[in-house]
């Protein structure tokens, strides 16, 4: 099972609609971009140390991050499912979600902490 899962995701880097690949971490990379600039307007911490913090605070960034992030998530997920049925025949929901991780959030949680801090340094 290890195996297929494994075999299956480095296929997504050659296979067919491999745009995604570049097209939907760009689009999560963007919105992160415009929310760290939002941050430093703010005067916020950087996302993944509030994130990571817990409070209050913790729960309204991850909640904004999700409204930014989360169409792009969504999308991420369907796209997976029709390449799968394209390519696999089959859904993999495991898969799916993985896919939608590392293409949408992890871009973006990367992403808005350094865009709040370059932006701190121009204001």
């Amino acid at each position: 099972m290890f195996q297929r899962f494994w075999t299956d995701l480095v296929e997504r880097i050659g296979g067919p609609m491999s745009f995604r690949l570049i097209l939907q971490p760009l689009t999560a990379a963007l919105l992160a971009v415009r929310s760290g600039f939002m941050d430093a307007r703010a005067g916020r911490r950087p996302y993944l140390v509030v994130l990571f913090s817990g409070g209050v605070e913790s729960r309204d960034q991850l909640r904004h991050g999700w409204q930014d992030v989360g169409r792009v998530f969504v999308l991420a997920i369907v796209i997976d499912a029709v390449y799968q049925a394209i390519v696999l025949r089959w859904f993999y929901p495991g898969e799916a979600l993985i896919t939608a991780v590392v293409l949408a959030i992890l871009p973006y949680a990367l992403l808005r902490g350094p865009a709040a801090r370059i932006a701190r340094r121009r204001l």
